[in-house]
């Protein structure tokens, strides 16, 4: 059975495709660490719209995560025609006060289990000559940010190997895209230490007018998918966004942010 993977599904932006997706006939298989979250989801997904919804509880912040989930779709006899690496976390504060745990997590949650999972799906792609790689970066993923280094580095990341295997995934008629996502209402900015309500700890980051609901961002990657894109930055003061920082000298954005930050929390 068909089946399009979604990492990170359990809220925000991956809670968000599931949906759309689900409403567009997909059937689906959600991998996010709360078991009872997934379960309702399938459930509802599965009534509401006439698919077939399977889930796996795990923890893509393990290095042995991927090659478990991998391992149980071949169990299950689950061709992934549309692997949607969103599984992601950020975090904020200067550098040497986080936790080498937690940014090392980071990194092998945006990083390692994304290529992993990219890595183990993509050659039965090639075999089938087709299929979907979406992965996820962020705004954050064109310029580097002072307090939110590890973060800001791992979305580059995402963005460079994404960009390079768009190209050799070609000729296998196979689709990937980049989904760059600004500010979005999820509980990301929370789970980060960056919202608002982080006097003295994190960015202080409030959300505007401009800020997004993960389904408007769901509906730009559909939407994009749909018309061949391979990048989608959601929104369009973020696309205008993507363009300008790409002028401005690394030096300049780092200093200023660094400054913004420094004032905010008192420095």
């Amino acid at each position: 059975m068909k089946v399009a993977l979604i990492t990170g599904a359990s809220g925000g932006i991956g809670e968000a495709l599931a949906y759309k997706l689900a409403e567009r006939k997909h059937n689906l298989l959600l991998v996010a660490r709360n078991a009872e979250k997934l379960s309702q989801q399938c459930q509802q997904l599965a009534e509401k719209f006439g698919i077939q919804a399977q889930f796996i509880a795990a923890d893509l912040a393990k290095p042995e995560t991927a090659e478990q989930v991998f391992a149980i779709t071949q169990q299950r006899g689950l061709d992934i025609d549309m692997l949607i690496n969103n599984a992601g976390i950020g975090s904020g504060g200067p550098f040497s006060d986080l936790t080498l745990k937690a940014e090392l997590e980071l990194i092998q949650l945006n990083i390692s289990s994304l290529v992993a999972l990219t890595h183990l799906f993509l050659p039965q792609m090639q075999q089938r000559r087709g299929g979907t790689i979406i992965n996820v970066a962020s705004m954050a993923s064109f310029m580097p940010i002072p307090y939110m280094a590890t973060y800001a580095a791992s979305k580059v990341f995402v963005r460079s190997f994404t960009e390079a295997i768009t190209q050799e995934c070609k000729p296998y008629g196979i689709h990937v895209m980049l989904l760059c996502p600004g500010l979005t209402r999820t509980n990301f900015n929370k789970a980060a230490g960056i919202d608002a309500n982080a006097k003295g700890k994190g960015l202080n980051v409030e959300y505007g007018r401009s800020t997004q609901t993960p389904e408007q961002v769901a509906d730009e990657a559909l939407g994009g998918l749909e018309k061949g894109k391979h990048v989608v930055v959601s929104g369009t003061l973020n696309t205008w966004g993507a363009r300008i920082v790409a002028l401005i000298p690394n030096r300049v954005l780092t200093s200023g942010f660094a400054r913004s930050y420094r004032q905010k929390t008192g420095m």
